[in-house]
Order: C-alpha cells, then sequence, then structure tokens
C-alpha cells in the first residue's frame, strides 16, 4: 500500500525555479532528461527574445533623443548647429569651409558735402546769375504766390545798398551783388545776394551788418518804388560764400510797424527761398561731381 504526500502534490514551473519536474513514477525512477532540455531551451529563448527586444526600445530612446534635441537646439521647429548626443558610431558630413564664397571687404565713398561747393570760388564754379538763382516770373511758397519784379546784378556792391552796409561789403571784398524783387498785395521785398570768395568773408560780412544799413530797394516790372524813405523791415544771413539781405515795405510808402505781420511774412518767405536756392546750388554741384 503506497502512501500519497500530505498536501497537494507541487506543480512544476518551468519558470520557477524553486519547481520541481513531476516525475513519471515512484523515487526509483529516472528523471526525463528530454523533458528538462526543452524547458531549458525554451527558457533561453524567451530571454533573447526580452534581451533583443530591449535592445530595439533602447535604440528608439536614443534616436527619440536625438531627434529632439535637434528640433528643440534653438526653440524652433527647425534643426541648428551640430547636435552633440548622438551615438559614437555615427559620423555627420561637414563641408569644407573653402567651399563658402569670400568676398573683400569694401565700403562705399562718403557722400560729397554740398556746402563744400558753395563755401569758397575755387569749387563753386556753376554759372551764377539772377536768372539763375531766381528763374520764372513769379514763385510759390505754401499757397501764396508772389509774382516776380525787376533783377539786377553788379559788381559794385556798394552802389546797391545803402546806410552802413556799403562799407561792410566793401571791407570783405563783396564781388558781385544780385537782386531780384518780389511783390503780393501790395507789399513788396528785395532780395539782395553778396557774392564773397570764401564763407569766412561772408559770415563776418553777416556779423558787422547792422539795422542801419540795407539793401537798395529795386522797383520795375510791375513794383512801384519802395523803401526809398521812411521804416522797412530789413533782414540779414549768410550760408557758404553768399551774404543774404532782404527789405520788405509798403508799396504805397506807409511805414512799416511790428504789427504788419504780411510785411514780415513776406520777408520771411524770400529770405526762406533765397537759402533754398544756395543749398540747391550746392546740392547740384555735389551731385555733378559725384557721378564724374
Amino acid at each position: 500500500m503506497s502512501y500519497g504526500q500530505g498536501g497537494p502534490q507541487s506543480q512544476w514551473d518551468p519558470w520557477k525555479p524553486q519547481s520541481q519536474q513531476p516525475w513519471s513514477g515512484g523515487s526509483d525512477q529516472t528523471p526525463d532528461w528530454a523533458a528538462l532540455a526543452e524547458a531549458s531551451e525554451t527558457r533561453n529563448k524567451r530571454r533573447r527574445v526580452l534581451f533583443i527586444g530591449g535592445g530595439v526600445v533602447a535604440t528608439l530612446a536614443i534616436g527619440t533623443a536625438v531627434a529632439m534635441a535637434v528640433v528643440s537646439a534653438n526653440g524652433k521647429d527647425k534643426a541648428s548647429g551640430t547636435p552633440s548626443n548622438l551615438p559614437a558610431s555615427v559620423s555627420l558630413p561637414s563641408e569644407s569651409a573653402a567651399t563658402a564664397p569670400s568676398f573683400a571687404p569694401t565700403s562705399a565713398p562718403p557722400p560729397l558735402d554740398p556746402q563744400e561747393f558753395i563755401s569758397s570760388a575755387k569749387k563753386d564754379t556753376a554759372p551764377l546769375s539772377a536768372e539763375t538763382l531766381f528763374p520764372g516770373t513769379q514763385l510759390t511758397m505754401g499757397e501764396t504766390v508772389y509774382k516776380k519784379g525787376a533783377t539786377a546784378d553788379t559788381k559794385k556792391c556798394a552802389t546797391a545798398a545803402k546806410g552802413t552796409l556799403p562799407s561792410v561789403l566793401t571791407k570783405n571784398d563783396c564781388t558781385r551783388l544780385l537782386r531780384v524783387t518780389y511783390f503780393k498785395d501790395g507789399v513788396a521785398v528785395t532780395v539782395g545776394v553778396a557774392v564773397f570768395d570764401t564763407e569766412a568773408q561772408a559770415a563776418k560780412a553777416k556779423s558787422e551788418a547792422d539795422k542801419k544799413g540795407f539793401v537798395t530797394a529795386l522797383a520795375g516790372s510791375g513794383a512801384k518804388p519802395f523803401c526809398a524813405s521812411g521804416v522797412c523791415r530789413t533782414t540779414t544771413n549768410f550760408f557758404g560764400r553768399y551774404a543774404y539781405f532782404t527789405t520788405a515795405g509798403f508799396l504805397d510808402g506807409k511805414d512799416v510797424t511790428t504789427k504788419d505781420t504780411k510785411v514780415f511774412r513776406t520777408g520771411d518767405d524770400l529770405a526762406e527761398f533765397t537759402f533754398r536756392q544756395i543749398r540747391r546750388r550746392g546740392e547740384a554741384q555735389a551731385s555733378a561731381a559725384a557721378n564724374q
């Protein structure tokens, strides 16, 4: 009579190290060596599958990390630079520095200064006359249109000025005095442009001129004589080698007061226009010189 074990018979599990392989008979029977070999082979195959699968996962993880590093290298959705965490076995093609085009440094020449051309007689060689400075038959400043009157041109500067201005022009070697008159609504202004050889002479003439000296008003071509006596408004300025003056007043001989804004505006308009014309003269000569 055979006695069984006190508990349930142990089940053999090839994946549990402590489990026992069942025997086909009693304790005197030999183990089933074929079954044991088959179980060992199955166990080894599963381990290889796990190892291979783990390697794939690891490779995918590395590839993902590299891609993310490239994409996020500059905070944008574009790669920049060379990733530093690539596998050591991977080599990136590099472009030779010799293939990049190289250019010699260049710089544009500085623009010519228009004022240099109107500051000295040696450079200021463009044709000059009352007509070139004051062309046409009228002048428009904003919405105001002034009619052009007579023009005059003399090399004896003192003869076209009055008061203290003739001596100032003579002392500073004025070589020419151009005049033009504009008028509108009973107000007229004569502009006088004194020409010197240098800017320093023009600047000195401007600083020495005072309220007791002025350019003689020029009548004719629609403008009656004005400012022969009484009170008129005068201005003095210079730009480059040119000093320019204005004499403004009423065509009927009435004295100008500080309340006569029309006279002041007319004188200021013509002084501004004269400055612009002198500047344009310098710009034209600078442009011509630059294109040679």
